[in-house]
């Protein structure tokens, strides 16, 4: 590793989304879903315990399906694995299995296996994982916004607990932004940053109960707004709104060229 290497290194966080620097690295961290991983439930336990089965986490983007694998992933003994489904094949699954024989012949060691969107697995894959899952080679852990009813094979599935996330609470985002400025390691805590209430509900409100959008919203007001005479950035209502269409208009853009690029591709 030469010296920019290390310095890319040691950069690597702070260079990295807000949202992804801020996601939870423990059930504690955790905003919303108490219904699943409140402190009496049964994902929270088997997760404490480090005693957990297969499991499907289905909902919509940006409530805690990969934030919840993450947690698990930083509390298990487990040897965990991560996969997404839209790039893996079964040469992928063939190669964590395999691995996954050998730890448990080994070292008497299991395998969490994380497959991201795993709706998008067809069949064969899919009913290839089965006797592994089935026989304990490796703990599933699946996550889709797609309903698994019908997008997962009931054989699959039947080996699985489904857990339902549901879009966040206005006043789980609130804690969220209020904990971003606030978090000296991770979040904005160094920066001399104002936002107003108002400006705070409407990003919550504008989220429509998704995370991640909530913090990337925050981070472009932060990004994008001049410091004031006392050196300090003010995110006023005004700020939030010019950001949130900022926002709506590269999703538009994007959506612009990837619909141009696909009917070229029709033409070719």
């Amino acid at each position: 590793m030469d010296l920019f290497e290390y310095a890319r290194e040691l950069n690597k966080d702070k260079e990295s989304p807000l949202a992804g620097r801020m996601r939870p690295a423990t059930l504690d961290e955790v905003v919303g879903q108490e219904h699943i991983i409140g402190k009496d439930k049964l994902l929270y336990r088997a997760i404490k315990a480090d005693r957990l089965g297969s499991i499907i986490l289905y909902g919509p983007p940006g409530v805690g399906k990969t934030t919840i694998a993450r947690v698990i992933a930083n509390t298990t003994n487990s040897h965990f694995c991560k996969l997404n489904a839209t790039s893996a094949g079964i040469k992928d699954v063939e190669k964590i299995i395999e691995e996954a024989k050998f730890n448990q012949n080994a070292y008497h060691k299991g395998t969490i296996l994380f497959i991201d969107e795993i709706h998008r697995f067809n069949k064969t894959q899919q009913d290839y994982l089965l006797p592994y899952v089935e026989d304990g080679i490796v703990i599933l852990i699946g996550a889709t916004t797609e309903n698994p009813y019908f997008e997962v094979n009931n054989a699959l599935l039947s080996r699985c607990r489904i857990f339902e996330l549901k879009p966040l609470e206005k006043q789980d985002l609130i804690r969220l932004i209020d904990r971003t400025l606030t978090d000296q390691k991770r979040g904005l805590g160094n920066e001399k940053i104002i936002i107003d209430e108002d400006a705070k509900n409407f990003l919550a409100d504008m989220a429509s109960g998704d995370a991640r959008s909530v913090l990337n919203a925050l981070e472009l007001a932060y990004l994008t707004t001049d410091k004031n005479k006392e050196g300090k950035i003010h995110i006023s209502l005004e700020v939030a709104e010019e950001c949130i269409q900022k926002k709506q208009f590269a999703m538009i853009k994007v959506a612009i060229i990837i619909m141009m690029r696909f009917l070229l591709l029709l033409n070719l």
